[in-house]
């Protein structure tokens, strides 16, 4: 099978970066062999702590003259100029400083938080143990933020199934096989978009997940008959570059135009004040799998391509419904327990 078109980073070859943290991304790249997005995401967020670094070591965090906001300082400052000796000089104290600049200045949550210290922990961990830069790694008993455990967001079979009955726009074939898919395969929207038609064999499809991962899906008949009607009337303007999903002009549909059109959708089918995205729809896919059709979690996992079954175990909470059954299956659901059998109050 032909190999899937490269994704590229957005931010290689790293010009504006030390000479460390450039091979350290070059390394993530080459030989960890991860995917591009992901290497994006570490340059954007050690990058983010540099620039802290620079600007707390020079004192231009304390009030400016010019009263510029740390956002704003942090989009003046570069970073190609900051040397091994700082950055071999940061301690857990100038971390934890960091992360509550980020709390409290930028927003963050405890998840993107917790991004920028598996980021923070990979770059120091490579400078210490891969090669000889730090003697020791000055944050190893850095650890991740606590994050408040939530249950993942989801349409329920009800509204499902009014958004595939509404998806009825003049580009209703394509819509309709884009919410098909996410709502009976959980992909994610990247896995969508990348798509190829070479990746649609004997009722399979081959999807290209988080760190250059491919994983089978198999389809089932609306996937299959959806997938197939939309490719029959999409043939005559896909252009040589063979992804399923196309503009009008035969180029491939971008991320944000897939968000885009499942967000027209769910205002047609009148949910669109419920903050569902494509991700929700994935969510969806794996609540409905594992709630109606029993789908063990473990096969879950493989279905959802996750690394680890702990991630797929968001999905076996019990349901409203579930809940009420529950209350209502005790034996002494159904007893008055405020009057004696005689009728008299106790």
């Amino acid at each position: 099978m032909p190999p899937k078109n490269p994704v590229r980073s957005q931010y290689a070859p790293f010009s504006d970066c030390p000479a460390v943290l450039k091979e350290y991304l070059d390394y993530l790249l080459t030989i960890r062999g991860r995917s591009p997005r992901t290497v994006d995401g570490y340059y954007i967020e050690i990058r983010s702590f540099l620039r802290y670094l620079k600007l707390s070591r020079s004192g231009l965090l304390e009030p400016s003259l010019e009263e510029l906001t740390p956002s704003e300082l942090f989009g003046r400052t570069e970073i190609s100029d900051v040397t091994l000796e700082m950055i071999a000089s940061v301690s857990l104290s100038d971390v934890y400083a960091y992360l509550n600049l980020m709390n409290t200045e930028f927003l963050n949550s405890a998840s993107a938080r917790a991004r920028k210290v598996s980021a923070l922990n990979g770059f120091y961990k490579y400078l210490s143990t891969r090669t000889s830069y730090l003697s020791d790694n000055p944050i190893q008993n850095l650890d991740l933020p606590s994050k408040r455990k939530t249950l993942p967001k989801y349409l329920s079979l009800e509204e499902s199934i009014r958004l595939l009955e509404c998806a009825d726009s003049p580009d209703k074939t394509r819509d309709f096989c884009i919410l098909t898919l996410f709502l009976n395969c959980g992909m994610r929207l990247s896995e969508l978009v990348f798509l190829n038609i070479e990746d649609y064999t004997d009722g399979q499809l081959r999807l290209l997940g988080k760190g250059n991962k491919e994983r089978l899906v198999y389809l089932n008949e609306p996937c299959r008959d959806a997938l197939d009607a939309y490719i029959k009337e999409s043939a005559p303007i896909r252009r040589r570059d063979r992804a399923i999903f196309v503009s009008k002009q035969g180029q491939r549909l971008t991320p944000r135009r897939i968000e885009q059109i499942v967000a027209d959708r769910l205002r047609d089918a009148g949910l669109s004040d419920k903050g569902y995205t494509p991700h929700k729809l994935r969510h969806t896919a794996a609540t409905l799998m594992y709630q109606y059709g029993s789908v063990d979690v473990r096969i879950l996992k493989e279905i959802l391509g996750h690394a680890n079954l702990a991630t797929t175990e968001i999905y076996t909470h019990v349901s409203d419904k579930q809940m009420k059954n529950a209350a209502e299956s005790s034996p002494l659901a159904h007893r008055n327990h405020g009057r004696r059998s005689d009728g008299e109050n106790m």
